[in-house]
């Protein structure tokens, strides 16, 4: 009997490992932890896609303080408008006062050389004032201080002033050589030197200062400031030796003397359309509100006269319309019109009389053509 084969005690080893199956706690422990990426920035409640309530807010400090800065920006260059303006309309209120009170003064020299019957010395005294009220002006105006752009133009305005000084300067040394001289021909040239200069006082002044002062605003956007005119001589005539040297024969010899005096009428004519009216005939004229009558008047002495009033008569129904004006100055053979304007409604349909008249001069003896009337019917067209 075969004998049962022992068996090894060390050699009994059981390789059932394999076969265990690991519990859950020990695979919980043992499981690496994954890598998580960047967290992503959560959405507001409601899955809305708008911006934070913070970067909103943000905007509208920013798009507040962009309408603040375009506020403050407009508000400043309205500002330095309304200051600007301000600038020019202040030298020009001040240019004002000269150039009115510097016109004034050329009206006056013009009225004292049209006196009829002055005085040589009166009107050498009344100069001299004239002189100094003009060399005050043009003292006054070197003080004035323009805006920058206007420089050129405020020393075209000194300019203009100080040929009015040097003309009256002129005048009064030519008048004051008057009665030492025989020769009213060589008198009336030298004043007229002077009195060129006068002339040339408005040439500056329209054309230096005040247009150019226009030019200038313009440019600059400066608009409604009014620019002042000054106008010194009132008599174109006054820049013509032969009007000097008839003023120098005028004062220096009695008003009846001098040879024959006298004006007339020579026609009248209504504007516009230069209708010239029949002193014979019914005259249709069509009414409008640029009516006036032109009325020419000729020196038909041999003598200068001044201060000649034309007078205008429109004889209608209720009430007359009268209106007079003066020549103020006019020499031998020479023809001024005088025009009428404003004359207010006229009476239309039926024939009414317009008179004209001029004053007589001192020493005319025929004034029957002093005098003209006109039959004349006003229409609406």
């Amino acid at each position: 009997m075969f004998e049962r084969e022992r068996t090894d005690p060390q050699t009994d080893i059981e390789f059932d490992f394999f076969d265990e199956s690991p519990t859950v706690e020990s695979s919980d422990r043992e499981r690496p932890t994954p890598r998580r990426g960047p967290r992503m920035p959560s959405r507001p409640p409601g899955g809305g896609g708008g911006p934070q309530p913070s970067l909103f807010r943000l905007g509208i400090l920013i798009a507040g303080a962009i309408l603040l800065a375009v506020i403050l920006v407009l508000w400043v260059n309205s500002c330095r408008s309304g200051q600007k303006k301000a600038e020019y309309r202040s030298y020009m209120e001040a240019v004002t006062g000269r150039a009115s009170e510097s016109e004034q003064v050329g009206k006056r020299l013009n009225q004292l050389i049209t006196t009829p019957g002055i005085k040589l010395a009166d009107l050498r005294d009344e100069l001299d004032g004239l002189r100094q009220q003009s060399t005050q002006i043009l003292a006054s105006a070197r003080k004035l201080e323009p805006p920058g752009p206007l420089r050129d133009e405020q020393e075209s305005l000194v300019q203009a002033f100080e040929f009015r000084v040097t003309g009256l300067d002129g005048l009064a040394q030519a008048f004051a050589q008057v009665q030492s001289t025989k020769d009213a021909a060589e008198a009336g040239q030298r004043l007229s030197i002077p009195a060129q200069r006068l002339v040339a006082s408005d040439v500056v002044y329209a054309d230096l200062f005040n247009e150019g002062s226009r030019t200038v605003m313009n440019k600059e956007g400066v608009q409604g400031i009014p620019i002042p005119e000054s106008k010194f001589v009132q008599n174109g005539d006054l820049a013509s030796p032969t009007a000097w040297t008839l003023i120098v024969e005028r004062l220096t010899r009695s008003p009846s003397a001098g040879g024959l005096h006298g004006s007339q009428i020579v026609s009248v004519i209504v504007q516009p359309g230069a209708q010239q009216l029949s002193p014979s005939e019914d005259n249709t004229v069509k009414a409008s509100d640029r009516l006036s009558f032109q009325v020419l008047v000729k020196n038909s002495g041999e003598s200068q006269e001044t201060q000649i009033t034309v007078s205008l008569t429109i004889q209608q129904s209720p009430q007359p319309t009268r209106r007079k004006q003066v020549i103020d100055l006019i020499n031998p053979g020479e023809t001024k019109t005088v025009v009428f304007r404003n004359l207010g409604p006229p009476s239309f349909g039926t024939r009414t009389i317009v008179k004209v008249n001029v004053d007589p001069v001192t020493g005319e003896s025929n004034t029957a053509n002093n005098t003209a009337e006109y039959p004349v019917i006003f229409t609406l067209g």
